[in-house]
């Protein structure tokens, strides 16, 4: 992918990872608009320059205004990014995780599906662009106390390669973006002192992106190790490990 010369809507980057990417495609030449719920970041980001559109993926009006929005004033739309998502920490043994659990799915993998749907009749009838799905190492290792989280992640990885097939010929091409652990924030990092820097991730995916062809999945160093474990041989043992952090549940202690 040309990234320097690109119309880019990422959904759900007023923070984290969205937003870095976002800073990304503009300081390559991209024209770009950020999509989210929180206006006061919206507007933040305005202020500095980037386009922005309000979206709440959970509501399909919302999802359909942003697109019109977006298409209004950046017809050349050709890269549609699904940033949006969730990660709750769920106790299985108390069904009052069900709220949770339900949450992310209309945020993770049916908010997905809404920005997805939204804008691939305007690719397809452009005859080229592409779309960058969003999951995570969790969909292939999961931690267990993120069980829907690791759930809705799988099943987005499945749904890119479903609509990548069925995309086939159109001139859409469709990308998935496996992040590892990611230290958004200073805070992150002092707790979470295996993840990767937020900057090192993303300086690794945009050169990813550049390739070409565009790979189908985005595998950064980091999360190999989390992609290929059943490959490897490690699954069981990395699943055991993580599966200690389930006594950092409130019910478990």
């Amino acid at each position: 992918m040309d990234i320097s010369n690109r119309t880019v809507f990422l959904a759900g980057a007023t923070s984290g990872i969205g937003l870095e990417l976002a800073r990304r495609f503009a300081a390559a030449g991209s024209t770009v608009v950020v999509g989210g719920r929180r206006t006061g970041l919206l507007d933040r980001l305005a202020a500095e320059g980037l386009a922005t559109v309000p979206v709440d993926v959970t509501d399909q009006d919302s999802v359909d205004r942003a697109r019109d929005t977006v298409l209004a004033s950046h017809p050349g739309l050709d890269t549609v990014v699904t940033m949006s998502g969730v990660m709750l920490p769920e106790d299985l043994r108390d069904p009052a995780h069900f709220d949770a659990a339900r949450q992310t799915v209309e945020t993770n993998l049916l908010g997905t599906i809404r920005v997805v749907d939204a804008f691939t009749p305007h690719l397809v009838g452009r005859g080229a662009g592409t779309v960058v799905t969003v999951t995570s190492g969790i969909a292939f290792l999961p931690f267990p106390v993120m069980p829907t989280y690791a759930a809705t992640k799988a099943g987005v990885h499945a749904y890119s390669e479903a609509l990548r097939a069925q995309l086939a010929g159109t001139g859409v091409e469709v990308s998935e973006l496996v992040p590892p652990a990611v230290a958004t924030t200073p805070e992150l990092a002092e707790r979470m002192p295996h993840a990767l820097g937020l900057a090192e991730f993303a300086t690794e995916v945009m050169d990813l992106l550049r390739t070409d062809p565009t790979p189908h999945e985005i595998l950064v160093e980091g999360v190999l190790m989390h992609r290929w474990a059943e490959r490897d041989g490690t699954y069981d043992e990395l699943v055991a490990q993580r599966s200690r952090a389930l006594a950092s549940l409130p019910g478990r202690r």
